[in-house]
């Protein structure tokens, strides 16, 4: 007889990754908008996606009054607006800080998957994605 063997143990799940406050971002989050998570962008920088059920013209004319200011519509198709929101220094700096919004409805796709299990909405239409500013 041959002795049992222990199933190897799995690394228990990571736990979720807190939502970032408006402090810590400097820039206000769309309210309702969901957070999805954040991401290394390099040089010490993180960025934050949201997601959200509002419209991205919605999503645009809340951050023009937010920040107040107009941005700039980068790409027509998929719809993408940007804001910046602080000094880009390429030195020191992957990304400039700012705020992007992302419409995702398009002919070919109904939204961006909502990554939690049976989370609502289960596709969002728009995203919104913040570089916050880090002084340095």
């Amino acid at each position: 007889m041959q002795p049992a063997t222990a199933a190897p143990s799995r690394p228990a799940p990571a736990p979720p990754e807190a939502a970032p406050t408006e402090a810590t971002l400097g820039v206000p989050v769309f309210p309702g908008a969901q957070f999805i998570a954040s991401y290394d962008a390099g040089r010490g920088q993180r960025y934050y996606m949201f997601g959200s059920p509002a419209s991205f013209a919605d999503l645009v004319a809340y951050y023009r009054t937010a920040l107040k200011q107009k941005g700039e519509l980068v790409y027509d198709v998929p719809a993408t607006h940007e804001f910046d929101v602080g000094k880009y220094r390429e030195e020191t700096m992957a990304f400039p800080p700012g705020v992007t919004v992302k419409d995702y409805v398009s002919e070919v796709s109904p939204g961006y998957p909502n990554p939690k299990p049976g989370g609502q909405p289960a596709r969002f239409p728009t995203l919104i994605q913040i570089v916050p500013v880090v002084e340095r």
